[in-house]
């Protein structure tokens, strides 16, 4: 994985995590063969991480990902020119109605847990982001996922979490401090969305 070696080239404090972005770049790619999405959740700072993952998934990152010729045969030219294959994928802190309401009517903790039980099934995965690992609404969302089949991913910090004990696959950038988690979940999740569009496009 060329984009691997190049993180941990340039983020030689990232080595520990390679294992682990290796088995998410896997898990997302063997999802969308199988007609699976990505459901993402986090608060803060890592609700727009969430934004920011969608965004490169949803068309080209480092390639066009373009149609071909013989592809879709129902659209027209201009649109094969214009559109890009993408990897289906919803950030759930876009939902604002659903998040405000839920979360006035019911409970806030369980906001994104309601979105994965009324959006997730078993080819799906679910990439939850929370620096401490111990965020209750993105723990809550995780549990549900893995009641429900699908494989849940987790973005923290250094230190072992609620999350960790949940997810299937976690990676720990080593920091501590909210910040500084995030500045590593960056490259990190850049990554992950290289190596899978490498594959698959």
């Amino acid at each position: 994985m060329k984009h691997l070696e190049l993180l941990t080239e340039r983020y030689p404090q990232l080595s520990n995590c390679k294992k682990q972005i290796e088995n998410a770049v896997t898990t997302i790619v063997t999802s969308y063969r199988n007609g699976g999405k990505i459901l993402l959740c986090g608060n803060g700072g890592s609700a727009s991480d969430c934004e920011h993952i969608s965004g490169e998934l949803l068309k080209g990152f480092l390639s066009k990902r373009t149609i071909g010729n013989e592809e879709y045969p129902l659209l027209s030219v201009t649109a094969k020119q214009k559109l890009q294959k993408g990897i289906p994928s919803i950030p759930l802190t876009s939902l604002t109605s659903l998040i405000s309401a839920f979360s006035n009517d019911v409970d806030a903790e369980w906001t994104y847990a309601q979105l994965v039980f009324a959006l997730g099934k078993q080819s799906d995965v679910l990439i939850g982001l929370s620096t401490s690992g111990n965020a209750k609404n993105v723990v809550r969302a995780a549990e549900t996922a893995k009641a429900l089949g699908l494989t849940a991913i987790a973005l923290t910090g250094a230190k072992d979490s609620l999350l960790s004990a949940v997810c299937d696959n976690t990676i720990c950038v080593p920091e501590t401090e909210t910040f500084k988690v995030q500045e590593l979940h960056l490259p990190v999740y850049h990554t992950i969305c290289a190596e899978v569009e490498n594959i698959l496009f």
